[in-house]
């Protein structure tokens, strides 16, 4: 029998509750901070993945892009062709820094259709366009323990 798990990317911050409004804002996401760990706290979306942000008192931004422009582990947001400039909007006003924007080849406009931003605390994500995605069932809370 397999163990029932459930899958969180964490994220470390020196101030999380500001950076977990961030991505809750950017996702349409929900806050609730975990019922095991008081420095963790859990973004749920309509998309039903789940962001983790930890309180990390020593947590330094990480250096991304690397002057090599080897790939590092980011996120990447995907948003409908059609959204991706107010998808873009809508990140910048909440505070993410653009870093680049790249052309892939998939639209016929010639426009980018991937663009690199930190997000306030300095990790790295992406806006990068797909085909909409359906929403899934909202992943259920932790038990108290």
């Amino acid at each position: 029998m397999t163990v029932p798990k459930a899958l969180a990317l964490v994220l470390d911050s020196t101030d999380p509750e500001s950076l977990a409004r961030f991505y809750a804002a950017l996702l349409g996401g929900t806050v609730e901070p975990h019922a095991g760990d008081p420095d963790l706290l859990l973004i749920s979306g309509d998309a039903g993945a789940v962001l983790g942000i930890r309180r990390d008192p020593g947590q330094a931004p990480p250096s991304w892009p690397r002057p090599e422009d080897a790939q590092q582990a980011h996120l990447e947001i995907l948003v409908a062709p059609d959204a991706l400039d107010e998808a873009e909007r809508e990140a910048v006003s909440l505070g993410a820094r653009p870093v680049a924007a790249v052309r892939d080849g998939t639209r016929t406009d010639r426009r980018t259709d991937l663009r690199r931003y930190m997000d306030p605390a300095g990790h790295s994500f992406v806006l990068v366009t797909a085909a909409p995605v359906a929403a899934a069932p909202r992943l259920p809370r932790p038990r108290q323990p």
